[in-house]
């Protein structure tokens, strides 16, 4: 049993990664511009002002996925783009960029896939408070009704938000991404409560405006794998990856940001260890945070070996000489597996992979080409691990490989190249790269070479 017929190939992108078009047709500055213009943050003061220069250059690159064969594109929508102020007044332009990427990608029979926030949060949002203000799930589902009232005729699929725990965990908890500030936990719990409140109320405003939308979210995860096939580290592997830290270590346990869009409630461990920092929730917060999904969607990378230990767990080191990627991520080729099986016997909802994908060191060979054999190994190898969750019972709806083209790596500015396609940031050439020819055999025989 392989995957099934209507299963879902895809790439995925975001707004800032590519776009470019940092100030133009009305733009208004996000917190990802501004920190990027800012002395020591990002590697090499590298920023996203041209970036792939997508917003100029989208329909090369949509003829790219087309010859690809990709059938979905997984994008994100710069919200200062569509309202420079982050709410009022719309900015016609920005949402016409998008528009028109819309029917690009349809005229290739492309479906889009949209995320409404990929971590460029309008920065006059951000000096009001930002996700600390209580305005700020009304904020967010403003945008995303304009959005879907304005799109929705022709994209029926929307993604909430890409990777909570990064941007409020690497943002304000460990201070390296946008704006780079550390908070209280008590202040960083109330905006991860804050964004899954969120969540709830844009997806309401989409359906409202769509009701034949269909609404995912995609937070992300590191999956504990177990360290033999023995069924007290399979056990213990699962109960590692859903339980909270007893040290508190919170903003990247799963179950903090999926029981309660999934389950309807926060998870009682983490209410108990977590407790003197708890905001305070309103009495109907928990009906508008669990909204219905479509899809559930994940970003999974890289695994965590994981085995039995006096009644819990612990991780176990990676051999040495162990396999990594070039941003130094050590690789486990069963995360997939493993990760997409533990997700859905707790949560019972069609998973999407909605990004997965490795960072290589990428140039042109003597002939002009990129022979990126590594990536084809790590793609070939997960997607096997998939396949094989798939056939033992886990509904398993679409992957997007992340990512379609080489792009701004956030602090990491362009020092990293996670592409199925090359590009040159100084003449914008496009290079598809082997890894690009083989997953389009991928999606042609729908898995079926692997």
């Amino acid at each position: 049993m392989g995957f099934r017929q209507d299963f879902i190939w895809g790439v995925a992108t975001s707004s800032y990664q590519i776009e470019g078009a940092a100030a133009e047709d009305g733009k208004g500055p996000s917190i990802w511009d501004v920190y990027s213009h800012t002395p020591g943050r990002v590697f090499e003061g590298h920023t996203g002002d041209i970036a792939c220069d997508h917003y100029h250059r989208y329909r090369e690159d949509v003829a790219l996925m087309a010859k690809l064969g990709v059938k979905a594109y997984r994008f994100s929508l710069s919200w200062p783009r569509i309202f420079p102020e982050g709410k009022g007044e719309v900015n016609e332009k920005g949402l016409a960029f998008y528009s028109d990427l819309v029917d690009e990608l349809l005229s290739h029979g492309i479906t889009p896939y949209i995320t409404l926030y990929h971590w460029d949060q309008p920065y006059s949002l951000y000096r009001q408070g930002g996700w600390l203000n209580p305005e700020s799930p009304n904020w967010f589902a403003e945008y995303a009704g304009t959005v879907a009232r304005r799109l929705g005729d022709r994209v029926k699929h929307y993604i909430t938000f890409n990777e909570p725990q990064v941007f409020i965990g690497l943002a304000f908890v460990d201070g390296v991404h946008a704006p780079g500030y550390r908070l209280p936990r008590k202040e960083t719990l109330l905006m991860a409560h804050h964004v899954l409140l969120a969540h709830g109320m844009a997806a309401q405003a989409i359906r409202a405006a769509v009701p034949d939308a269909k609404v995912g979210y995609a937070p992300t995860s590191n999956v504990p794998v177990p360290a033999s096939d023995k069924a007290e580290d399979i056990r213990a592997s699962e109960r590692a990856y859903f339980e909270m830290p007893e040290n508190g270590d919170w903003s990247w346990n799963v179950a903090w940001w999926s029981d309660p869009v999934l389950l309807g409630h926060y998870p009682e461990d983490g209410l108990r260890i977590l407790e003197p920092d708890l905001p305070r929730f309103g009495p109907n917060d928990l009906k508008t945070i669990a909204q219905p999904l479509d899809f559930y969607g994940q970003n999974i990378y890289r695994g965590v070996p994981t085995r039995a230990k006096d009644g819990g767990w612990e991780e176990v080191a990676h051999a040495p000489g162990s396999p990594k990627t070039a941003i130094g991520w050590h690789v486990d080729f069963d995360c997939l597996y493993w990760g997409v099986k533990f997700l859905y016997n707790r949560y019972h909802t069609p998973v999407i992979i909605t990004e997965n994908g490795m960072s290589a060191t990428d140039w042109p060979s003597l002939d002009g080409q990129i022979h990126d054999a590594s990536r084809i190994d790590y793609l070939h190898r997960h997607l096997l691990g998939l396949r094989r969750a798939a056939s033992e019972g886990a509904e398993i709806a679409g992957y997007f490989e992340w990512s379609f083209m080489d792009n701004f790596e956030w602090n990491r500015g362009y020092s990293d190249r996670f592409g199925l396609v090359y590009v040159d940031y100084e003449t914008q050439k496009r290079i598809p790269k082997d890894s690009f020819h083989w997953y389009a055999q991928v999606i042609r025989e729908n898995g079926a070479n692997l």
